[in-house]
């Protein structure tokens, strides 16, 4: 007997995170935050047609963010919630939005294989949504994003936006809005 094949081809994506990269992120003291209302959220302008482009080129786009402050108590799960539907609606080619609510405090505890720069998100992801990591990427502004891109597997854009914080592993590409880095990957296809 013979193996039989999936039924579906196994699909690239672009995993990318929320705040700072999708959304207008809040920035105190040279380091972002996320917004914490749903009138705060807000799309950077080049979002929505970066990512029909994106997902015109069939990559499968995938939201993956920490909430840490849900975990923490200082953010409502149901305000973070309505800033995805509200995403979701913008955005409307998103497939998929991962998050990882843990709080990440506790630095005598193991590491949350979800909370990035750890890659459970991505991983998760890949299983449900049939992905192929090795033609996938990763997109973000910090640098937990282009560390979990690396122990995924994936290509990785870092969108630099001056954050007062160092990177950890080099990005793939580095670009200055959400729109280049697009381009980037379209091109490096």
């Amino acid at each position: 007997m013979g193996c039989s094949s999936p039924s579906t081809a196994f699909r690239p994506a672009i995993f990318l995170d929320r705040d700072g990269t999708l959304n207008v992120q809040v920035v105190r003291d040279g380091k972002p935050y996320p917004p914490q209302s749903l009138d705060e959220f807000r799309l950077f302008p080049d979002v929505p047609a970066a990512c029909a482009a994106l997902a015109a080129a069939g990559f499968v786009l995938v939201v993956a963010t920490n909430q840490p402050d849900v975990g923490r108590g200082t953010q409502s799960q149901l305000v973070v919630e309505a800033m995805h539907a509200r995403l979701r609606k913008l955005v409307p080619q998103i497939e998929h939005i991962e998050v990882c609510y843990a709080p990440g405090l506790d630095k005598s505890a193991p590491p949350d294989r979800r909370r990035k720069p750890e890659p459970g998100m991505l991983f998760n992801a890949a299983m449900a949504l049939d992905l192929d990591l090795g033609r996938s990427w990763m997109v973000g502004d910090r640098w937990r994003d282009i560390d979990c891109g690396k122990r995924a597997g994936v290509r990785t854009v870092f969108i630099d936006f001056g954050y007062a914080e160092e990177l950890r592993s080099a990005p793939d590409f580095t670009v200055k809005t959400f729109a280049a880095a697009a381009a980037t990957i379209l091109r490096a296809r």
